[in-house]
């Protein structure tokens, strides 16, 4: 049964349904359906350092997320009645903050993570990508040695304290990580400052363009 309205738990609960009625379909009514184009900004990274609770979140909201939009062709008919997505995006943020050599696996766990949607796309006809992307830069590659190897590393300075750091934060899992993978998690990714940049020069970034081209670049030419 539910809690009465005037309980704490009811006074909660009208509050949310009037904040999705009121605020959430109105948001939706006036913008998101008139979109053609969409990206979505995954970070997979902060989960993966929480543990797997909040890996599973965002899995979970990942999947709510997707069936918001309805997904598929503008033929006349849908596109008086039923606007929807033509071109989606699906790019895994802060690529910045892991070495060059994973960039392929933060795609590939991107696209594990939303391969019911991207299916489901891909049915619909639509076009659709996948990438690594940072708008901001806030690192730059480095090198260094670990029991006389040298391996590939990250140079910035540390968003808490403007610490410089040279760091390999570990692999990125190329797949679902199963229990043995949150048993070792030999991995800590840190959290970057933006580089200090000179006023008249454009700010350093990762696939931004190639973003920008897939998304709008017809509407363009």
């Amino acid at each position: 049964a539910q809690a009465d309205k005037h309980t704490n738990a009811g006074m909660l609960r009208e509050r949310f349904n009037y904040y999705c009625e009121k605020v959430v379909k109105g948001f939706y009514k006036n913008h998101f359906l008139r979109f053609d184009r969409q990206i979505v900004l995954v970070d997979c990274l902060q989960p993966l350092n929480s543990g797997p609770q909040a890996f599973n979140d965002m899995r979970l909201a990942l999947t709510q997320l997707m069936q918001s939009f309805h997904y598929g062709q503008r033929t006349l008919f849908r596109r008086l009645f039923s606007p929807v997505i033509d071109k989606l995006l699906f790019a895994a943020t802060k690529a910045d903050h892991v070495t060059i050599d994973q960039h392929a696996n933060m795609v590939s766990l991107l696209q594990q993570l939303i391969q019911d949607a991207w299916q489901n796309a891909a049915f619909e006809g639509i076009s659709m990508d996948c990438l690594g992307l940072a708008s901001v830069q806030a690192t730059t590659s480095g090198i260094i040695d670990v029991n006389g190897e040298k391996i590939p590393a990250l140079r910035g300075n540390r968003l808490s304290d403007g610490a410089p750091l040279t760091v390999y934060p570990g692999e990125v899992p190329a797949r679902l990580p199963g229990q043995a993978f949150w048993d070792k998690q030999g991995f800590q990714f840190e959290a970057f400052r933006p580089q200090v940049m000179d006023v008249d020069k454009p700010l350093p970034h990762i696939r931004l363009d190639a973003a920008l081209e897939f998304l709008i670049g017809d509407k363009l030419r």
